[in-house]
């Protein structure tokens, strides 16, 4: 079995992240660190991979709970090797896709708001008066019908 010998300043400073970083994903059970007989964190190898799929699925915009729940799906939630991250890569591209055309629908809504010189937000697309759009739902209802 591998030793599980690496510090947690070795990995954070090898992964670009701070040591809080690792305790936080360690404690949202995204990684996993042993401890030496002095109660230090120890970690394995792999746990470089995997921080590295953590901070590639983070900068696509998913959120940890999506990238734990994937790596939850693996075999003994081990470290994704290539196979694993073509599939998970797959599955990612899609909802990346779906991200990126609703920004693009939300940078047209408002290119088109500010374009209109009127300032008045009489004809923005975006604007809400006296919260009309409520009974159609939470958040930007118009922009969310657009995907439709």
């Amino acid at each position: 079995m591998e030793q599980a010998n690496l510090t947690v300043g070795y990995v954070a400073k090898r992964c670009g992240v701070k040591v809080s970083t690792l305790h936080f994903y360690e404690d949202k059970g995204l990684i996993q660190s042993w401890r030496n007989q002095g109660n230090q964190r120890r970690y394995k190898r792999d746990v470089l991979r995997r921080i590295s799929v953590i901070k590639a699925a983070q900068k696509m915009g998913l959120a940890l709970e999506d990238i734990k729940a994937a790596f939850i799906q693996l075999p003994n939630q081990r470290t994704p090797d290539k196979e694993d991250w073509a599939q998970l890569s797959a599955i990612w591209r899609a909802q990346l896709d779906a991200r990126i055309a609703y920004m693009q629908r939300l940078r047209d809504s408002l290119t088109g708001c500010i374009g209109c010189g009127c300032l008045s937000m009489t004809k923005c697309p975006l604007y809400n008066p006296d919260d009309i759009l409520a009974e159609d739902g939470v958040g930007p209802v118009i922009l969310d019908r657009a995907k439709e």
